[in-house]
């Protein structure tokens, strides 16, 4: 009995907390609504205005080629401003610096996006879990950035409609107290947004939760909260982003690096100011001069190696941490469902999202070192999948061997400068001008990458004085959305005779110019589809892209299957698979030497093996050596392998497995047998030896690797010797 009370006391109290919150949350949802007004009056009815004043700017009709942008670089005298960095902000400051009438330049010594801003977990949101922390703390920082970003979300959401939509995101609860508690923080976030909430959030009661989201874990459940936020192809905007800049005309180069930054002294004044930089064109290896007026330094988590060339005393800004994120089977989320774990077993916040027909699962949060090639962590690997199976039903088995890709992405976590506490990390972006003008935009989110270029170049144009006028980039819109409606894809499947989900994902892509890239699609000599053929058999990925993309600045193949395709991101195995003929389509465009293909197939197995898991998947066979079979399996399995291996060599090749095959009628091409047999052999000799193979099913049978095609291979052709079924050799979803 008095066990009974001392529950009902601490339910009460938590309950007591929620409506604290609900105090809280009226005071702050008043003065949420009343800057949502002040936004509104001061941006959103200027919007239209603004657009318009933007295109009256000259926009290209075409992209400028990347050699055209690189003699612009070289040759133009000076420019206003020159941009270091092509991620979202980057490109965010250069759109913003163009369409104000500013002579702009932008380098990036990588890829557009192809650090931090391709990484992130493909949210455009306000951010939940922050309004919690503003309203329990009373922190104006905190709420403040949430209204900010809630502004910023509806904007992106409306200037590039085919790289984004409203997600529905369901929080599940599982204690009676948690109810009312979570209900009134995800009202109040509503509130916040005010005319810009994306759709009004709800309550679900455990049965309909279950309808909705049948995978989730029915022990305890209670109900559940609904509520919206917004979703991207976080590379891609990026992308759009930066062309959208380039098509203004702004001077805008990847794989362009700073060397080191110019600087000129006053004769007068005698003080020393940044006025440009010594630039790498990292393809040929060119070192030019590229003069301005104000130099912005938007590197993200590589901040303060560009504040070091300015002054190479100067103290860290950045503190980078990691977030790990990995991509599952489409089959263990529902289409368009999202769940949010508000609090994981180390008080962290894990997202599951449907994301490109995968389920993508993240974040962790972990101190690291800066680098440009980030490695997930076996241990963040397991730490995300720990927490998947907290929510998800013992019907669903939860196997190490279904991530199909993993990736790590820097967040650049910043301290104020400009702060008299310069120790405490800044939960908002921070802008700030060197004593010598190097003006450095550190921090924020990818939701608020627009009005953190607006404040940077406000910043660049009082600090150096330049000539411009007013921010135009609210209600822009960026390449693809002219052109895009959502029944655009109808008309490439009439007009083109496209497969309606590659119609879908062009459309999704290019928006706009989707119709471009249809028109270089090939005949495919089907019935039906009548053009585009894929690059692998179950994405919607087709050879034309990878021509097209050409002209979209991509350079290397790792561009092509990590920014311009998602295949990295959703299937390193796929993306491996389509590296052959995307280096074949891009060496003929560009007039790639043999050694050149080879070099960048090469470096596309790298990036793969190295930054998007598939470093794993060894890992899992080798670190998990140890056999543990019963001695029935081994027997089992060692009598498979020598159906195969008929001269008792010890391995198997392809002549082998091809022997077996005809022997039941069975023709499957030479290449398809390579690739099946290269996904186990861990030596990379060519050949598949018996310890390799007893490896590879112990591993399946533990769930630490699936979807092997070998291993049903080898099994199916044993229960059919002697008979013609057909045996299937389609990827199976399975992961690293």
């Amino acid at each position: 009995m008095l066990l009974h009370i001392r529950k009902l006391k601490m339910a009460f109290r938590k309950a007591v907390k929620g409506t604290i919150l609900i105090g809280g949350g009226a005071v702050a949802a008043v003065f949420g609504l009343s800057q949502l007004s002040r936004y509104r009056n001061k941006h959103g009815n200027l919007s239209s205005v603004e657009a318009s004043e933007c295109r009256s700017i000259h926009m290209q009709s075409s992209l400028p080629s990347r050699e055209n942008q690189m003699q612009a670089l070289q040759n133009t005298c000076e420019f206003d401003v020159l941009i270091i960095g092509g991620g979202a902000t980057g490109s965010g400051c250069a759109l913003d610096a163009i369409t104000r009438g500013l002579k702009t330049a932008l380098v990036e010594k990588d890829d557009f996006s192809s650090g931090t801003s391709s990484r992130s977990t493909k949210l455009i949101h306000g951010g939940v879990r922050y309004l919690q922390k503003a309203v329990m703390k009373l922190d104006f920082e905190q709420y403040r950035m949430v209204t900010e970003a809630l502004r910023e979300r509806s904007n992106l959401l409306e200037v590039a409609p085919h790289l984004s939509a409203a997600l529905p995101i369901m929080l599940p609860v599982y204690r009676w107290w948690q109810l009312p508690y979570y209900w009134v923080g995800i009202k109040l976030y509503d509130l916040v947004a005010g005319s810009q909430c994306l759709k009004s959030s709800y309550v679900l009661s455990k049965s309909k939760a279950l309808e909705l989201f049948p995978m989730l874990r029915k022990d305890e459940l209670v109900g559940a909260i609904v509520y919206y936020d917004g979703q991207h192809n976080d590379a891609r905007m990026n992308l759009a982003i930066a062309l959208t800049a380039a098509r203004y005309g702004a001077a805008t180069a990847n794989y362009t690096e700073v060397v080191r930054l110019l600087k000129k002294t006053d004769a007068k004044s005698g003080k020393t100011s940044v006025c440009g930089a010594r630039c790498r064109d990292v393809l040929t290896g060119q070192e030019f001069d590229v003069k301005a007026k104000c130099v912005i330094n938007a590197t993200g988590p590589f901040t303060d190696s560009i504040r070091k060339m300015d002054e190479q005393k100067v103290a860290n800004i950045c503190q980078p941490s990691a977030g790990v994120h990995i991509v599952m089977p489409g089959y263990y989320s529902p289409d368009n469902m999202g769940l949010l774990d508000p609090s994981t077993s180390d008080g962290r916040v894990i997202f599951f999202l449907p994301w490109q027909k995968m389920t993508v699962a993240g974040t962790t949060d972990t101190p690291t070192e800066v680098t440009h090639h980030p490695i997930p962590t076996e241990e963040d690997i397991n730490f995300i999948l720990t927490e998947v199976r907290n929510y998800l039903s013992c019907d669903v088995e939860v196997r190490r061997g279904d991530v199909l890709a993993a990736w790590s992405g820097i967040r650049p976590l910043v301290t104020d400068p400009n702060s008299k506490d310069t120790q405490s990390i800044s939960r908002n972006h921070v802008v700030h001008v060197s004593d010598s003008g190097l003006v450095t935009i550190a921090g924020g989110k990818w939701t608020t990458y627009r009005s953190m270029a607006q404040d940077t170049i406000d910043a660049a144009i009082k600090a150096h004085g330049l000539q411009a006028g007013s921010c135009k980039t609210v209600g822009l819109f960026l390449q693809g959305a002219e052109g895009w409606s959502p029944t655009l894809y109808i008309r490439l499947v009439q007009d083109y005779g496209l497969e309606c989900e590659v119609a879908q994902h062009l459309a999704n892509t290019y928006g706009g110019k989707a119709l471009e890239v249809a028109k270089l699609a090939q005949v495919t000599g089907k019935r039906w589809p009548i053009v585009g053929k894929r690059l692998v058999s179950e994405f919607p990925y087709i050879e034309s892209e990878i021509e097209y993309s050409i002209d979209e600045y991509a350079c290397t193949a790792v561009d092509m299957i990590a920014r311009r395709t998602r295949l990295a991101f959703l299937n390193v195995q796929a993306a491996e698979e389509a590296l052959p003929r995307i280096i074949e389509i891009m060496g003929k465009k560009l007039k790639w030497s043999e050694h050149k293909k080879k070099e960048q197939l090469a470096e596309a197995k790298k990036f793969l093996y190295y930054e998007m898991g598939y470093k794993a998947r060894s890992e899992q066979l080798t670190d998990h050596s140890e056999i543990s079979l019963t001695a029935g399996d081994i027997e089992r399995y060692k009598k498979r392998f020598h159906m195969f291996d008929k001269e008792g060599k010890g391995f198997i090749t392809v002549l082998d497995v091809q022997r077996v095959l005809e022997s039941i009628n069975l023709q499957i091409n030479e290449k398809t047998l390579h690739e099946i047999l290269t996904e186990v052999d861990l030596n990379k000799n060519g050949q598949v030896e018996l310890n390799e193979f007893l490896q590879l099913m112990n591993a399946v049978q533990k769930g630490y690797v699936s979807g092997s095609r070998l291993a049903v291979l080898m099994k199916t052709a044993e229960e059919n010797i002697g008979h013609r079924d057909v045996i299937s050799v389609d990827r199976s979803g399975g992961g690293l």
